[in-house]
């Protein structure tokens, strides 16, 4: 399994050193665009780290860790999500500055990091069908991440603060709705993990199959 657990390692690692700094430098740009795709990166971060664990553990524990994984990832992004709306009308309402540098570099930034997973990724992905989900969708992350950067440009061109809640506000939508959709069109695939495999080489087989 070996082939499998260092390119998921490297694949947290990098998000590790994106989200981080995504947060810290959307707290001080005020930018909630940037803290929305931040904490985006944080629900993907627990699903690798989930993820990697189940090719860790026996596979008792690795199906209750997928399974762990996809209900707070999905839950927690939604509850986050409907938060950041809350303070995106509010800052519609009452706009507040917004260094529109700082979206700009750390969106293109974090656009950079989530290919760089999609390369880690995407041999893995091939095998095994739980990796290439987590490939999937962060093949869509690197679309998200450029969120920030529309946000930072209409801010700094435009010089209306009110482009970065606005854009929050729409991604922050957008992942409550493709969310729910996910759980709902997943079914059993979501409480019972094993079904699209976690990591246990007699389990691969039909998840392979399945996918073609």
């Amino acid at each position: 399994m070996a082939h499998y657990r260092k390119p998921l390692a490297a694949a947290v690692a990098l998000n590790t050193a994106i989200f981080v700094p995504e947060a810290i430098a959307g707290f001080e740009a005020g930018s909630l665009s940037l803290i929305m795709d931040s904490v985006h990166n944080f629900s993907d971060e627990l699903a690798l780290v989930f993820l990697y664990l189940a090719f860790v553990l026996p596979q008792g524990l690795s199906r209750n860790l997928v399974r762990s994984a996809n209900l707070f990832s999905s839950v927690g992004l939604i509850a986050v999500s409907g938060l950041l709306i809350w303070q995106a009308v509010d800052r519609l309402l009452h706009p507040a500055p917004v260094l529109g540098l700082v979206p700009i570099v750390m969106g293109l930034a974090a656009a950079g990091a989530n290919w760089g997973i999609v390369c880690l990724l995407r041999r893995p992905g091939r095998d095994n069908a739980a990796i290439r989900l987590a490939y999937l969708h962060n093949v869509g992350d690197i679309f998200v991440s450029l969120a920030p950067v529309v946000a930072g440009l209409l801010v700094t061109v435009m010089g209306r603060y009110y482009f970065d809640p606005l854009v929050a506000l729409l991604v922050a939508f957008w992942f409550v709705v493709s969310t729910l959709r996910a759980v709902i069109g997943a079914g059993e695939e979501l409480i019972w993990p094993e079904k699209i495999a976690c990591g246990h080489s007699h389990e691969e087989r039909p998840a392979t199959s399945s996918a073609g």
